[in-house]
């Protein structure tokens, strides 16, 4: 489809603010309750010089208005909380983008999965919204009479083609004049969806071909419907070319011709969010770090993970000692450490993901902004990852015994903190490129394990092949920099005992360079100073690839739309024919600028 948005007569584009947006699907964060989901959306978008009070009485206001007030209190619900329902669920989305009074609150199928009461109230809620100033445009499935009789206008639309755009209660009169007249006891949005929707003629054919035609006795009297003697397609054309000749056609014409008139109004700017950065970020962080806290899977059930795995791993390399065969043995204590336990941060993948749809929706409506969000997310997932690192690294460095000094333990702390950070920050990185969980889990569980196998202790990183493993992935990888300095922070300054019974005692240093491959031409510090740096990498290649798509989403949209035109064009299924296909989908494709038998106001 082509065509042009225009925006009080004006081309352009609709602005963060100017136009709001509920998807079809609720995204919510389900630990939340909602009344807290709503606080933390209104600071973080209506200006700071609003008081405390004005903005907790536009809160309350906004759950009134909702209808919400009896489960205002109730989390959302998610895997493991019992939540609010379908209809209050909806009415929740709704609340969050009418908070800064949007000139445009677009929806889509604000009913589908809901019960005829939840779906009434959605409706007449959104009349009241209306009734407010907002201009709301919503696509909707299948409206019962009670919802049908809410409506102001109704748009039909059929294979890109007006087939009415009027006042909704002068719809039925529209077709009874067109000659397809609605039923005494029909709900006449089944009526219109049954004179539009091409669908209906293969049902009708195939049920001809299997000899079942004939159900009038089973009470469903499909027998004495009118329309089952005409084509659905020869339907919709009459009444196609009936709306283009009507009254309405020239009144949406002229009402056009008014709104391309207006002057002053093209230059309007409004930013989807009024809060200064500071107060998103302490928003963000704040309402990240409750739904980390109170979502058992996203990094609780990894603590008690980790601290079992370092209770077995303190158990098997209990007080490891100096003799020769520790070598080994703190070696591969090392590789566990700083390969496997980082091997567990995929198991926060699932979150992750339900907290980016959360960031994809709220990006789309201009909540804020793409570094406010990256930062938030980090600072609120530090204490976790402290938590972690500091339980796995306590109990592994006295059960094993590795130094006495307390300068070796910070170092093995920070060095399994960076390297977590890292491993979720790569894991962010696959889930913003990837379409779906299984695949995440996949290619991260893929990307991990050849970092793990260039780390340095499955094969000694002088002895890995020089073209990509050792240059370049070795030197990116943040496990080949966090074993090393590992290995450093433990074995520097210690001795050994021989192989060789009363042999000479093997320094460290012999060992770190001889028999473990690491290099002593720069200090454990810079190793770890590597692993930040990746890990600050990996987080400013986050943000690159979120803005990138930001911006780039349009135009491959556009390459998208183009390409499948021309693919469908060289189809001869898909070419213009005379020929009456059963499906909508067959159809042949229309300009919007020709729905209302006009060219584009532009040109």
């Amino acid at each position: 489809m082509t065509g042009n948005v225009l925006l009080n007569g004006k081309r352009r584009r609709l602005n963060y603010g100017v136009a709001a947006y509920v998807t079809q699907e609720d995204v919510l964060l389900g630990t939340l309750t909602v009344r807290e989901t709503i606080t933390y959306s209104a600071y973080l978008r209506l200006p700071p010089t609003l008081s405390k009070e004005e903005v907790n009485g536009i809160i309350e206001a906004t759950i009134m208005e909702m209808g919400l007030q009896d489960c205002a209190d109730r989390n959302i619900g998610n895997w493991h909380l019992r939540g609010i329902s379908g209809g209050e669920k909806k009415r929740l989305s709704i609340a969050l983008e009418i908070l800064t009074r949007p000139r445009l609150l677009f929806l889509d199928e604000p009913t589908s999965g809901l019960d005829s009461a939840s779906a009434f109230f959605v409706i007449q809620t959104l009349r009241n919204i209306a009734r407010g100033g907002p201009t709301v445009i919503s696509s909707i499935h299948q409206p019962s009479s009670e919802v049908f009789t809410l409506f102001d206008d109704l748009f039909l639309l059929s294979g890109g083609q007006t087939v009415y755009f009027g006042p909704a209660k002068k719809a039925v009169e529209f077709f009874a004049k067109a000659g397809v007249p609605c039923p005494r006891r029909r709900n006449p949005s089944d009526h219109f969806l049954r004179c539009i929707n091409s669908d209906f003629d293969k049902i009708t054919t195939t049920l001809m071909g299997s000899n079942r035609m004939d159900i009038c006795n089973s009470g469903i009297e499909m027998c004495s419907d009118p329309l089952m003697n005409r084509a659905t397609a020869e339907i919709k054309a009459m009444l196609v070319e009936k709306y283009r000749c009507s009254e309405y056609s020239l009144i949406a014409r002229e009402r056009i011709r008014e709104i391309l008139t207006i002057e002053g109004l093209g230059n309007e700017r409004k930013s989807g969010s009024q809060a200064k950065w500071w107060k998103q970020l302490s928003v963000l962080t704040r309402r990240s770090f409750v739904n980390m806290s109170r979502d058992v899977g996203y990094y609780w059930l990894r603590i008690g993970v980790y601290i079992a795995l370092s209770i077995c791993v303190g158990s098997i390399f209990f007080d490891v000692g100096t003799n020769f065969g520790a070598i080994l043995a703190r070696g591969a204590c090392g590789g566990f450490l700083s390969g496997f336990m980082t091997f567990m941060s995929i198991g926060g993948f699932p979150s992750f993901l339900e907290e980016m749809k959360v960031f994809y929706k709220e990006r789309l409506n201009g909540h804020y902004g793409v570094a406010v969000y990256i930062l938030s997310n980090f600072l609120s997932s530090f204490p976790f990852l402290a938590l972690m690192s500091l339980s796995t690294g306590t109990i592994t460095y006295y059960m094993v015994k590795f130094r006495p000094e307390f300068s070796n333990y910070l170092y093995l702390s920070l060095d399994l903190i960076s390297s977590i950070a890292t491993v979720e920050s790569s894991m962010m990185i696959i889930a913003s490129l990837v379409p779906n969980f299984l695949m995440g889990v996949i290619i991260g569980a893929g990307y991990i394990g050849i970092m793990m196998m260039t780390s340095g202790f499955f094969r000694l990183l002088p002895d890995l092949p020089k073209p990509i493993w050792r240059y370049p992935i070795s030197y990116i990888n943040y496990g080949a920099w966090g074993l090393q300095g590992a290995y450093k922070n433990d074995m520097i300054g210690l001795e050994f005992d021989s192989f060789a019974p009363n042999g000479p005692k093997l320094k460290g240093e012999f060992i770190l360079k001889n028999m473990l491959g690491v290099q002593l031409d720069h200090s454990k510090w810079w190793d770890l100073a590597a692993v930040v740096f990746i890990l600050v990498s990996f987080r400013l290649l986050f943000f690159a690839i979120l803005k990138f798509k930001e911006r780039a989403s349009p135009y491959y949209r556009t390459f998208y739309t183009k390409r499948t035109l021309r693919n469908l064009k060289k189809r001869s299924s898909f070419r213009k024919t005379a020929v009456s296909f059963p499906s909508k989908r067959h159809q042949p494709l229309h300009p919007l600028s020709a729905q209302e038998g006009f060219n584009s106001p532009l040109h």
